[in-house]
């Protein structure tokens, strides 16, 4: 129900007619502009280790600072994948059955890959 007394600005800031829309492109340009950083910053630590023994390699995964890093760019990915997926889903999936089924795997994908990347990463910095 709309009050005639709101502005047109004030009826559509921050949501659109789904509820989610807007949030889903900040989001998605968030973790865009996140995963960007990250992966400049992964690229110098991997090509600072170019050709380092194995003991060096470990050593330097183990770092706290670099294995947060490692972490925020498996979330930052991992979001960025499951909100990009869904949008190509429900814009060229039009059947409502298998639209919802391939959300429901979308999300469970995404999640298993950012937990396994996770889990590797904290095995490694755990000295595991």
């Amino acid at each position: 129900m709309h009050s005639p007394m709101r502005t047109p600005l004030g009826r559509v800031r921050g949501l659109g007619s789904a509820r989610s829309g807007t949030e889903h492109f900040f989001v998605q340009r968030l973790t865009a502009i996140g995963t960007l950083i990250l992966a400049v910053i992964f690229l110098c630590i991997v090509i600072s280790l170019l050709g380092e023994s194995y003991n060096t390699v470990h050593a330097t995964l183990a770092n706290p600072l670099v294995a947060v890093v490692i972490l925020l760019m498996l979330l930052s990915i991992t979001v960025h994948m499951r909100i990009g997926m869904q949008v190509v889903i429900e814009d060229y999936l039009h059947n409502e059955g298998v639209k919802v089924l391939a959300i429901i795997a979308n999300t469970f994908f995404t999640t298993v890959i950012g937990l396994a990347g996770a889990f590797a990463v904290l095995k490694i910095s755990m000295g595991g």
